[in-house]
């Protein structure tokens, strides 16, 4: 009986201990397994126990034929608890098989998981690095874009502007607030031919390169330039755009025009040199004996007459020559400091003295921020006397001279202005002002040398003259030169 107590109290505990292990993981086939075995276990251990308990006590009390009467039922009751192990038994095979690929898959999808969680996370790290070198790419480009001494223009293939960086802005003579929408690149071109020209090789080869163009500012005025494009496919769907880049040449054209001027100005200069050299000899010898005759000639004669109109004439082909001798003379610039402004002002009195300038307006507007400079001090007023006294002839008597100085703090440097509302030059003549002997005024007046000596005296200093003329509204003529202090000087 005891044995049968026991055994009772064991298949309850492995129940218990079966139950427990189910409840923590509701999922584990193993400890399903285990409950339907020990509730099967427990079945057959109070069947066994019981019967063995019950009988004893039959026995004891002498009533065996129960027991004959009950001994089946225990026996069936056993045999039903093997049956049930056994049935759960075989039904835990298949389960655990099933299971089994349950476990594989979930360890699979876990592994799928975990290397997708791991390329989405490089990924991840990917586009994150691939927006960071977009941005600051974009970001480089835009710099680029805005920064450049350079027009850069984006338009479409008709050349409606879609976009201008600021230096096309202020190349173009455009204000930041104007409507690029209604602007066409084509209208810039004071020639279409030009703009025919460009379609064609972006049509031909998808690029162009230095296509030299003279483009039309919006205030009318004309730009020399080099242009430069390529046709942008874009992205699918995005219409086709052209990029293009433009350079300012104006600066290299004048540069160009200054070098050529510089080397008609050397070989005339030679050229003038030797004719002179020539021609002054004898023109002394007759200005001599024509001096020595008028002495011991009577004021009265005629041939005293005749002889003063030879000394005049003679005495301008001097003069003539002199002049000659002095564009071709290279003498050695005297270089001291200079106050500009004070040179500027006596100049304009010397001038306003002599050559009679009293019904002209005389403006005066000297930069206070101009500093010594390093100078040839007699050649630079030899300049303005020039340039004041053509101002003078091309006003008349009536009209306004304007004399400025100005301090040019970007580039160390000053300019001279000395504008005037006389006749004006015209256009076809612009480019030869500087060309010893040519001169507009009547013969006798001029010899055409004054702008040549002025614009060699400038060039010798390192600087530039430059002009601007509109026929019957007046001409200005602008001196740059290099301010080079006396302590740089010395």
């Amino acid at each position: 009986m005891a044995g049968s107590a026991a055994m009772i109290i064991l298949s309850l505990m492995c129940l218990r201990l079966a139950l427990k292990l189910k409840r923590l993981d509701q999922s584990n086939v193993i400890w399903t397994y285990l409950a339907w075995v020990c509730y099967a276990l427990c079945l057959f251990a109070f069947s066994r126990g019981a019967g063995h308990i019950l009988k004893h006590l039959l026995v004891m009390t002498g009533r065996i034929n129960i027991w004959e009467a009950i001994r089946p039922i225990s026996g069936s009751i056993n045999t039903l608890s093997f049956i049930v192990v056994s049935s759960v038994t075989l039904f835990f095979h298949r389960t655990w098989i099933i299971y089994s690929d349950i476990q594989n898959d979930k360890i699979a999808l876990k592994n799928l998981s975990d290397e997708l969680f791991f390329l989405n996370r490089n990924l991840e790290q990917v586009v994150a690095e691939r927006t960071k070198e977009v941005a600051v790419s974009e970001r480089k480009y835009r710099r680029i874009f805005e920064v450049s001494r350079d027009l850069i223009l984006v338009a479409g293939k008709d050349g409606a502007i879609l976009e201008l960086n600021p230096e096309g802005y202020s190349m173009l003579r455009l204000k930041s607030t104007d409507n690029l929408k209604n602007k066409n690149f084509r209208s810039f071109f004071s020639d279409e031919k030009e703009w025919d020209q460009i379609e064609k090789m972006l049509e031909k080869d998808g690029f162009f390169a230095n296509i030299e163009v003279e483009l039309k500012r919006s205030d009318g005025s004309m730009m020399g330039s080099l242009v430069s494009g390529r046709l942008d496919a874009g992205l699918p769907g995005q219409e086709e755009t052209v990029h293009f880049l433009v350079k300012d040449i104006e600066q290299r054209k004048l540069m160009e025009k200054q070098m050529a001027q510089a080397d008609k100005l050397a070989s005339i200069g030679q050229l003038s040199a030797g004719i002179a050299h020539e021609i002054n000899n004898p023109l002394g010898v007759i200005l001599g004996y024509t001096q020595l005759l008028l002495r011991n000639e009577k004021t009265e004669t005629g041939r005293y007459s005749d002889l003063k109109t030879i000394e005049k004439h003679v005495k301008n082909c001097k003069s003539i020559v002199e002049d000659l001798l002095n564009f071709a003379r290279s003498s050695k610039p005297e270089i001291k400091t200079t106050l500009i402004n004070e040179v500027a002002d006596d100049v304009l009195n010397f001038v306003l003295h002599h050559a009679k300038l009293d019904g002209i307006d005389i403006i005066r507007n000297y930069d206070k921020n101009v500093p010594p400079m390093m100078l040839d001090e007699k050649k630079i007023r030899q300049v303005l006397i020039n340039l004041l006294m053509n101002a003078g002839h091309a006003v008349g008597k009536k009209g306004t001279i304007r004399l400025s100085t100005e301090y040019i703090r970007d580039d160390n440097s000053m300019a001279i202005t000395v504008a005037d509302t006389g006749y004006g030059i015209e256009k076809k003549n612009l480019a030869r002002i500087f060309d010893p002997f040519f001169t507009t005024k009547p013969t006798g007046e001029g010899t055409g040398l004054g702008l040549s000596v002025s614009y060699g005296i400038v060039k010798s200093h390192g600087g530039e003259i430059l002009v601007e003329s509109e026929p019957g509204k007046g001409t200005l003529f602008r001196i740059i030169l290099p301010v080079i202090s006396p302590e740089a000087g010395n």
